[in-house]
C-alpha cells in the first residue's frame, strides 16, 4: 500500500483535468459572437469556427440556432467553444478554449496568429492556424459510460500480519471476462465483448500506474505481480477490483 502513496497524491491532484476529453463530447456550441467582438460573427470567424469543428467530426451549432434536443435538454452534453484574443501592434493572436457546461477547461490550444494588416483576412488566418493545435489530435466520439459498469468489490480489511499480497487476493473482486485495451490520445479506453466501455484510462509519469474511471467512481489502474488492479474509495473505504486486461 506503500507503494501506491504517491500514485493516490498524483490522483488527488490531476483528477480535475482528467475528468472529460474531447473524446466524451460530440456537440459543441460556438457562440454566435465573442466577447472581443462588436458585432455578429464579426470577421466571419464564427461561422468559420462551425464549419472547422465539423470538419474536425464534431456536431456544431451557433448558440442562436436550433439546437438538438440532446443538447436543449441538458446543455452539460455538449462543449462550449470560446477564442479568447490578443492582440498586438504587429499581429492579431486567437486562442481555441473549449469548456463543459461547469466552466473546466477541456481543450486549450496553442495561439495562432497573422500578420496580415486586412482584418478579415487577419482573423480568418489566425483562427486556422489556433485550430491547427485541436486538428492535431485524435478525435472519436465515445460517450462515458453511465451507472457502475463495473461490480465494486469488498472493502480491504484491516488485516494484521498479512503481506500486501495476501491482502490483495484476498479483498480483490474478479471482474469476469477480458477487456480490450484501445489506445487514445491520453492512455486507454477498457472495452468487453458487448461491446462497452468498462473503464477509462489516463497515463501518468509512472509506468503501469493510470488514472482510472468508469463514469461513477475515479481511482487507479496498476499493475502488480503481473495483474491488473483497479482501486477506488467508495464511502471512505478502499475498494479494489481485479481486471483481465488484454493490450
Amino acid at each position: 500500500m506503500k507503494r501506491l502513496l504517491p500514485v493516490l497524491f498524483l490522483l488527488s491532484a490531476l483528477t480535475g483535468f482528467a475528468q472529460n476529453t474531447i473524446n466524451n463530447f460530440k456537440y459543441v456550441i460556438v457562440p454566435e459572437k465573442f466577447s472581443f467582438q462588436k458585432e455578429l460573427n464579426q470577421y466571419k470567424i464564427n461561422i468559420l469556427s462551425k464549419n472547422l469543428l465539423a470538419e474536425k467530426g464534431f456536431s456544431s451549432y451557433l448558440d442562436n440556432g436550433d439546437l438538438p434536443q440532446a443538447i436543449a435538454s441538458d446543455k452539460c452534453t455538449a462543449l462550449q467553444l470560446d477564442i479568447l484574443e490578443r492582440n498586438t501592434m504587429f499581429s492579431t493572436n486567437l486562442t481555441l478554449v473549449l469548456k463543459d457546461c461547469k466552466g473546466n477547461v477541456v481543450f486549450k490550444g496553442k495561439e495562432g496568429k497573422s500578420r496580415e494588416k486586412d482584418f478579415d483576412q487577419a482573423y480568418n488566418l489566425a483562427l486556422r492556424d489556433a485550430f491547427k493545435s485541436l486538428e492535431a489530435i485524435t478525435y472519436t466520439y465515445t460517450p462515458v459510460a453511465t451507472g457502475n459498469s463495473i461490480a465494486a468489490g469488498a472493502p480491504l480489511p484491516a488485516t494484521q500480519g498479512a503481506s500486501p499480497a495476501a491482502e490483495l487476493t484476498a479483498t480483490a473482486d474478479l471482474v469476469s471476462g477480458t477487456l480490450y485495451a484501445k489506445a487514445t490520445g491520453t492512455g486507454y479506453q477498457l472495452i468487453d465483448t458487448s461491446p462497452k466501455i468498462r473503464l477509462t484510462l489516463f497515463k501518468t509519469s509512472a509506468a503501469d500506474y493510470f488514472i482510472a474511471e468508469n463514469g461513477t467512481e475515479h481511482g487507479i489502474t496498476y499493475k502488480k505481480s503481473g495483474s491488473w488492479y483497479f482501486e477506488y474509495y467508495k464511502n471512505n473505504k478502499l475498494i479494489t477490483e481485479s481486471l483481465q486486461i488484454k493490450f
